[in-house]
């Protein structure tokens, strides 16, 4: 099981393909370290067995009938619970939709399927994605497989925690201010966020419409663009689905080169509430990329500054709106139907106990940046922050290819250490907001282990929207020089759990 456990996408595809392995045996092992290691990890919400198992025998059935198989049938998969799975539970962390089975599977989890990707469940997240740490799921916290006293990363923690641990070689997420981007920055793992529209949104539950975005999560630069191949694309059920080719990103990921390539440093993203050994590892990887041809650039974007803040309108107003469709009375729980309450009364019984702290501040928050009097002055001003934020990533890229930053300014923190303190947790979030404040897609990838904890640090590579295959050449050429720096990939100085 460990051999098998350890592979790469990639290489699990290729010996299924070969018939070195079968998709059942390959599924078996990962089914086992789950149940031997979740219980500590705590990544996972509900385990398929069952239906993991069938897919894989169906994989295994095509090859014996000689059939062509996808690049990465048999490969084993942890969904995030944001994704609906047709006849699985979709609670999206929340107690609102404890027991939910929905009718339909979303257009990411169809495209998993068609690929013969072997979805094994899902995963734990930050209740309807709001979150740094996963803490704020209703199903209880998930550790960091580094240092289980220490947060995942959120809202996305159980799909990386679940790849840290090798309980999957693959994951998806979804990032709506960060949440594919930092939790693979503390697992020292590899998350994508597409540019935005780039991976359709049907059947993924909405937080915040004009932000939210799935994208891979895996060990490696060339499994997320497999995934990535996989889940993208046009989709005419969902509005916001862009129509056009996808980025080459495989190719981009087999020929990682950052040779003759601009690459910006914006000044923004340091100074006061970065770690030291964030820096350090981050000024290392800066001199590696010069030394790999790179032209490093500095950049200046004041208005990034303001982006958390103009973040901290936006999301909340479209949540209160997204959310309202949570009323008792068409899905999902439902409290104090007994014949004595009014509808209206149902609906906020139900809110009340389906909705978590988190959820309800922001709810709140939104509400009253929208309501009447304050609409301009709060979510209109934070529009025009994000009008502003695009307009200087623009010219930064006339004069850039890439921007590179820290992922996030600190390592893992520790469980509990900033559950009282909303801001403190929503500064997990600077340096990844202003990408999807834009559109633009970005990556982060393991650059060393901060020396005063000896826990990951993440690199983020952001391109311009639809130059995502930019991310993959840079990330590629990136993470070989560290391979080769290091001796082997950082994942495998994680603690054995």
């Amino acid at each position: 099981m460990s051999d098998i456990i350890k592979l790469t996408a990639a290489e699990i595809a290729a010996k299924i393909a070969s018939g070195e392995l079968t998709a059942v045996q390959v599924t078996e092992a990962h089914l086992a370290r789950i149940e031997a290691v979740d219980e500590k990890v705590h990544a996972f919400l509900h385990v398929d067995r069952e239906g993991a198992l069938a897919q894989a025998r169906a994989v295994d059935e095509k090859r014996e009938r000689g059939e062509k198989l996808g690049p990465l049938a048999g490969v084993p998969l942890a969904l995030k619970d944001i994704f609906t799975t047709e006849g699985i539970p979709t609670t999206v962390g929340s107690k609102i939709l404890e027991g939910w089975i929905p009718p339909y599977d979303a257009t990411v989890t169809k495209r998993l399927k068609a690929a013969d990707v072997v979805i094994l469940g899902k995963t734990n997240m930050d209740e309807f994605a709001m979150g740094s740490s996963t803490e704020n799921s209703a199903y209880g916290p998930t550790g960091n497989p580094w240092d289980l006293t220490k947060i995942p990363g959120g809202s996305g923690g159980g799909s990386s925690a679940a790849l840290a641990a090798f309980q999957a070689p693959l994951a998806i997420g979804t990032d709506t201010g960060g949440s594919i981007r930092q939790p693979a920055s503390v697992t020292g793992t590899v998350g994508v966020k597409p540019t935005y529209g780039g991976v359709s949104r049907y059947g993924m539950v909405a937080f915040s419409s004009s932000l939210d975005q799935g994208g891979p999560c895996a060990r490696t630069v060339l499994d997320a663009a497999l995934l990535h191949e996989v889940i993208a694309g046009h989709d005419p059920m969902d509005s916001t689905s862009i129509d056009a080719p996808v980025p080459a990103v495989v190719e981009a990921a087999r020929n990682g080169s950052v040779d003759g390539m601009r690459v910006g440093v914006v000044k923004q993203f340091r100074g006061e509430g970065y770690q030291a050994g964030v820096v350090q590892r981050f000024d290392e990887s800066v001199e590696l990329l010069k030394s790999l041809g790179a032209e490093i650039v500095e950049l200046d974007c004041p208005s990034f500054d303001l982006a958390l803040s103009a973040y901290y309108l936006i999301a909340p107003s479209e949540c209160s709106s997204n959310l309202a469709r949570f009323d008792g009375l068409r899905y999902g729980a439902r409290v104090g139907d007994d014949g004595t309450h009014s509808a209206e009364e149902v609906t906020s019984l139900t809110r009340e106990a389906g909705f978590g702290p988190e959820v309800k501040r922001r709810i709140m928050l939104g509400t009253y940046a929208l309501s009447s009097g304050y609409y301009d002055a709060y979510y209109g001003s934070a529009q025009k922050v994000r009008t502003l934020i695009k307009q200087e990533f623009e010219r930064a890229f006339e004069q850039v290819d890439v921007i590179v930053s820290p992922t996030t300014p600190t390592t893992a923190f520790a469980i509990g250490e900033r559950a009282d303190d909303p801001m403190a947790m929503y500064l997990a979030d600077l340096c990844t907001i202003p990408t999807n404040l834009a559109g633009n897609a970005a990556m982060s990838l393991p650059c060393g282990l901060a020396p005063e904890d000896n826990l990951p640090v993440g690199l983020q590579i952001i391109a311009p929207a639809m130059k995502d295959d930019r991310l993959y050449k840079v990330g590629a050429a990136v993470e070989a020089a560290f391979v080769e720096k290091w001796g082997h990939p950082l994942i495998e100085e994680a603690p054995s759990l």
